[in-house]
Formats: structure tokens, sequence, C-alpha cells
């Protein structure tokens, strides 16, 4: 039951003028249980009922007539108060957590629509590092929730396969690259020569024109600019898959920037032809000053191409190839603009699905304040980080739990868990400053306290009589009625709540921190009341179903994010 439309329903007969929607959204949950589990504060409707707020929540109370799913109401400084029922709101929450398993929580939202999201697309021959990091979790987990609330999630990699930068690798492979080294070392050689450049381009501006050049040799197909391109993107997806794989994340497409070279043409006839495209100074543009923003640039003067162009023949392929209903774009806040101005070309193209597009800003990742830069070799190699991550939890694991078995894939589980619940603990506009002792921090409330939890929960199951967790059916709620129990149910209750939040506001952080508060108010419930010690059979049924139903939310919870659930730590 949506226990906040359930209550306005309730209450909408006696509110004259409130619809059931306008009170539902004004129905909150009491931060301390004793103010009761549901209330409705009158303030908000003082005006339009021409009463004051304690009168209005008076009469409510005198109106209201008994329901076996609430146990009494009241009317404080302004307040309505409901508690609810505890035996009753009990076998609802564990019933239908344990009836929908790992479909607990998800809703047909979606009815099947699409939704395209763009996410992770690092750059070719260039490090892996935590700043892509950001992209590649926040991404996937809108995929997990997306899919999760009924929609088919299409996710995209737009590999930065494709511009002025191979102009720039293949000048610096041709005067200091030396391909044995390069089949040897992969991207950490590529990115060696790639910092050369810069370093060496600083004293000879010179280097710049030759690799605009070379560029131009690449688009107009030249045989050696694209047998060296492919070269390097054949090495760089290599290591990609390798990190990708850690993570746990799949992509349902490829399709970098070059894949558009061939659409392109058509959306600068498209744009000629609906009178969009101006010449300045041999440059091609889209002038946006009516809406308060820059040109957007399409053709530099070389005849090169850029991310407009690119972007344009991307997303006109996507609605073509998906249909979708929605398309978002994860990348840093950095490149707000660069979305405004596309979505804007698109909509002046006479294109109303311009409205389905949407740019997911998240914060920039900085190393101890300085700009993360692959160009002077700023950056901290995400192979590296999950390697710590994963050591230093292999090292916890032998002095806890010694006799752990398969103590590699868990130090795995756990490590790259950690990894990917420290950027998801943070709202994702937030711009990080990248600590290592932050990172592979394991105390408190990050990911290996969560799985830790849920590692505890499937313990506890596992030492039960395999009799009393067969089947939870027919447990008696009324020996969930404590306030231990109750602030677990409380919890899970609003798990479902948490997902659509999460999905509306394109923020995973809002699971996260669900998590903690769940794993918390297990951990109260596990240390106050006994379980398998429990001498009353029908009190360890029930508590036994409690615990069941945290570990499906839990597990659930944490698959949203993209974090495995191991059973043992």
């Amino acid at each position: 039951m949506n226990y906040k439309q359930w209550l306005a329903g309730q209450l909408t007969a006696k509110l004259e003028g409130i619809s059931q929607e306008a009170l539902a959204e004004l129905i909150e949950y009491p931060p301390n249980p004793q103010m009761g589990d549901l209330s409705l504060p009158c303030f908000k409707l003082s005006k339009q009922l021409r009463k004051a707020p304690q009168a209005i929540a008076e009469e409510l109370k005198a109106g209201w007539s008994d329901n076996a799913s609430v146990q009494r109401v009241d009317a404080v400084s302004g307040y309505f108060n409901v508690f609810l029922n505890p035996a009753v709101f009990a076998n609802e929450v564990v019933g239908e957590v344990l009836t929908r398993q790992d479909r607990y929580g998800s809703q047909e939202y979606g009815q099947g629509r699409n939704i395209v999201i763009d996410f992770s697309s690092p750059n070719i021959a260039k490090t892996f590092h935590i700043g892509h990091l950001r992209s590649t979790v926040i991404g996937n987990a809108l995929y997990n929730i997306f899919n999760f609330m009924g929609y088919n999630s299409v996710g995209v990699n737009h590999l930065g396969d494709w511009g002025t930068q191979f102009g720039k690798l293949i000048v610096a492979y041709k005067l200091w690259g030396d391909q044995a080294a390069v089949e040897a070392e992969g991207i950490d050689e590529l990115q060696r020569i790639y910092v050369k450049f810069h370093d060496e381009a600083d004293v000879k501006p010179e280097l710049e024109d030759e690799a605009r050049a070379w560029f131009v040799k690449l688009e107009q197909g030249d045989e050696e600019a694209h047998k060296l391109w492919r070269w390097f993107v054949d090495i760089s997806l290599k290591e990609f898959h390798k990190m990708y794989d850690l993570l746990g994340v799949k992509f349902d497409s490829y399709a970098g920037e070059s894949f558009y070279n061939d659409k392109m043409a058509e959306v600068l006839d498209e744009l000629k032809t609906k009178n969009l495209l101006e010449e300045d100074g041999g440059a091609l543009l889209v002038r946006l000053d009516d809406f308060n923003m820059p040109p957007a640039l399409m053709v530099k003067k070389d005849g090169g191409t850029l991310y407009h162009t690119r972007d344009v023949a991307a997303a006109k392929y996507r609605k073509n190839t998906y249909d979708f209903d929605k398309a978002v774009y994860v990348t840093d806040a950095g490149q707000s603009l660069h979305f405004n101005q596309l979505f804007k070309v698109i909509e002046l193209m006479g294109y109303d699905w311009s409205k389905q597009m949407q740019h997911v800003p998240f914060g920039k990742v900085s190393l101890e304040g300085a700009k993360l830069s692959t160009r002077k070799g700023k950056v901290v190699n995400l192979e590296d980080l999950l390697g710590k991550a994963i050591e230093k939890t292999r090292e916890i694991i032998e002095e806890k739990n010694p006799n752990l078995e398969n103590k590699d894939e868990v130090a795995r589980k756990v490590g790259v868990g950690a990894i990917i619940f420290n950027d998801l603990s943070n709202n994702r506009i937030k711009d990080i400053v990248f600590s290592w002792d932050e990172a592979l921090n394991f105390e408190g409330e990050t990911g290996p306290y969560v799985q830790y939890t849920h590692a505890r929960a499937c313990s506890v199951l596992s030492k039960a009589d395999p009799s009393e967790t067969q089947s939870f059916e027919g447990f008696d709620p009324k020996h969930l009625e404590n306030e231990e129990a109750q602030g677990v149910l409380r919890q899970m209750y609003l798990f479902k709540e948490r997902v659509e939040q999460a999905m509306h506001k394109l923020e995973p952080s809002i699971i996260s921190r669900y998590l903690v508060d769940l794993a918390q108010s297990f951990n109260r419930f596990y240390h106050e009341c006994k379980i398998l010690k429990a001498e009353d059979a029908e009190v360890r049924k029930a508590r036994l179903a409690l615990v069941e139903s945290v570990r499906i939310t839990l597990k659930n919870g944490l698959a949203l994010i993209g974090i495995e659930a191991p059973e043992k730590i």
C-alpha cells in the first residue's frame, strides 16, 4: 500500500476543494516515531480553508473513522498525526518483500518504453582514470534504476574515438613512438607520448599545425592515418573492457564519435536547407544569440567537424534507431553549455523530441585541489585504485576471517564495491577532491558496511534450522511490534519510494544513503533482539522473516547501484 496516497484518499472528502494528489504531496513521515508514522501539516491548508492549522487537525481527528490499518490518530500543534497498526504494517511490508523477492521496490512506470543513457565515454588512447569513474558508475546506476522501474534501458558508450587528439597522437607516435613499447605497455605508452606531445608543443607550436593536418587526413580516409587510428582504438578498448568487467558494467552500444562520420554531411545539408547554418570566416555555425548562448560551431575553418556536428548526428540516429522516450547524457557539469546548445539546435531543426533529451551533470573530480589533466599526466589510474581497494580488502579478510572461502572473489566484490559506493554516496553535482585515504576507508557509512550487513543477515539465516527458513508463510506479525523491528519495517517500506525519487531526480545517491539507513536500523534490531536464541518458536519465525526481508532489500538496493552482495565476508 502507498500509505501517503491511502491517507490522502481518506482525508480528501473532509477537506473541501483539496485534491487527493495535493494532499498526498503534503503528507510526510515524522522524524520521530513518537509523533506518528504519517503526518499532515495543516499550515498550508489554513489559508484556503480559512481556519487555524490546529482547528483543521482537530476536525480531522474528530471525523476519523476506525480503520484496521490505524492504531490511533492525534492532533498536535497544527499537525494531524497517524499511528499505524504495527502488526498490520509488519504483515503488509514483510509480506510484499517475501512475495516480490528480487522485484521488491520495482514498478512498471516505464511500461517498456526506451531510455537511452549515454555514459562513461572515455577518450581512446587516454588512461581510464577516476574522472571517468563518475560518469561510469552514475550512468550504470541510472541504467539499472530505469530498468527496475519498467523502462528498457539502452546503454551507449559514446567513445571519444575521433577528433584532433588523434592528429596529435599520430604526430607523437611518428616522432617518439615505438611499436614494441606500445604493444607491451598499451595505453600507458600512448599516454606517455601524448603528454610528451603537449610538453614539446609548448616550445614548438608548429606541432599543433601538424596534428591538425594529420586529423584532416584521417577524416579524408588517408590509409596510414586510418591504420594507426584503428590500432590505437583496439589497444584502448582492450584496456577499457578490463575496467568494465571489474566494475560489472555493460553497454548495449559502443558507437563512438567515429561511427557518425558518414552521417554528418546529411546533418549539415539539413541545417543549410532549414537556413540555420551561417558562414563566419570560413567556419560554419548555428547562431544562438536569441537564446543567450554563444553560437554552436559545426565545421571549423580547416573543414574539420566538431562535437556539435557529431552529437546532432548521434541524437538523430538514436531517435531513429531506439525511438527513445528519454535520452540522457551523463557528463561533468562543465559540459552543460554544450548540451544546452545541442538541445536548442535540435529544437530549431523542428524536432519536438528535443524535449525528451536531458543532460545529467555531475561535479568535477580534482586531485588534491588540482584539476585532472591527461595532457599533463595528472591522473589517478582507475586500475591502480581498484587494485589497491581489492588488496586492502584481502588484507582485512586475512586478519578477521582467514578461513573464508573464495577470499579473492569476496575481496574483489567488496573492494570494487567500496570504490563505487564512495563515489555514489555523494550527491552527483558535488565536486570531489580525490583522497586515497577516503577512497580506501571502509569504516563508517560505506559500501563494505552495507555489504557486511547483508552478509550478517545471510549468516543468521544460514544458522537457523532449515525448517524455520523453508517458508515464512503464516508468521505472526504481532511479534514484530517492538520498536527495533518497527524501525526496520519503516525503512524497508521506504525502498520503493526512494527508488522512484532516484529515478525522477536522476540521483543514485538517494539509494546509497537509503541503504546505510536500512543497514543501521537492521543492526540495531540485530543487537537488541534475540533472533536464533528467541525461546518462542513463533517469535523466531517472525524475526527470521524480517531478517530475510532485509536481506532481499539490501541485495536489491546494492544491485541498483552496481554493487554485488556477498553472502559471506
